[in-house]
């Protein structure tokens, strides 16, 4: 019967709340988990939790997946200190902390099967909008995200929660610039295609696969090199009165034209 920790002051206590800070997690290699729904996600992804933090009303957590927390430091603790723990305003009760997945430096994967599709993200901020997209890229099959140096962390708290999951089921792959990207792809024979308000209108007739598309910063869009650098420039047809979309909504357009071009 494990002691159930009920003082906000207790040392296992103070060290998850440390965690729960993105910066402090992040120095140390590790990435803090909140909720039901994403620990479980990140379980069945073979992620291997190092410690694992329940309220007292959630211990039935720890059964279900006590396989996965031999090698993992148990907490116990009050429902009020768990509120202390996490940031949620009304916390599930659930928490773990797992090494932080190592993206910088990968490969950028390659199928090779003539359906690769990527979309690479050029300094984009909004946390919302990358978890979204990583969400449609798992949601489309994608080989790959691919974030280029200034975008958000993937591991922020609001891009893990609005990827709903998907964080850990698509590859994402940090380079430095766009270029780097655009080398693999001309090397592999990928299509890579700038989103440009000066672009080519997107039909299904327009897009071939492999392809990558890459879609820029929300405030500046795309650096000039890097249209210059791709293949080509495609524009979302807006016969509205809205001069533009969000980076996810774009994103989603292009990933089901792209998708609908598989053979």
């Amino acid at each position: 019967m494990l002691e159930v920790i009920r003082s906000k002051d207790n040392s296992k206590v103070k060290r998850l709340t440390m965690l729960h800070d993105r910066r402090k997690s992040s120095k140390e290699g590790l990435l803090f988990l909140e909720g039901v729904r994403l620990c479980e996600d990140a379980l069945l992804s073979g992620l291997t939790p190092v410690n694992v933090c329940v309220s007292e009303s959630r211990t039935e957590f720890l059964s279900k997946w006590e396989d996965k927390f031999k090698s993992a430091e148990i907490v116990v603790v009050s429902d009020e200190c768990f509120s202390k723990i996490c940031s949620t305003v009304n916390p599930q009760g659930v928490a773990i902390v797992v090494k932080e997945p190592v993206i910088t430096g990968e490969k950028i994967p390659f199928r090779g099967d003539g359906n690769d599709i990527y979309v690479v993200l050029e300094a984009l901020q909004d946390p919302g909008n990358m978890g979204t997209i990583i969400r449609l890229a798992d949601a489309f099959d994608y080989t790959a995200v691919i974030l280029t140096s200034g975008s958000v962390d993937p591991f922020n708290e609001k891009v893990l929660r609005s990827s709903m999951g998907s964080i850990w089921h698509v590859p994402v792959v940090k380079v430095n610039k766009s270029i780097d990207a655009i080398n693999f792809f001309r090397e592999m024979g990928i299509t890579s295609m700038a989103m440009e308000l000066n672009g080519e209108i997107l039909n299904s007739n327009s897009v071939s696969l492999p392809a990558a598309y890459f879609i820029g910063n929300e405030g500046n869009g795309l650096n000039e090199e890097t249209i210059n650098l791709c293949d080509s420039k495609v524009k979302i047809p807006m016969p509205g009165k809205a001069e533009s979309l969000n980076a996810a909504s774009a994103a989603s357009i292009m990933g089901y034209t792209l998708h609908c071009a598989r053979k």
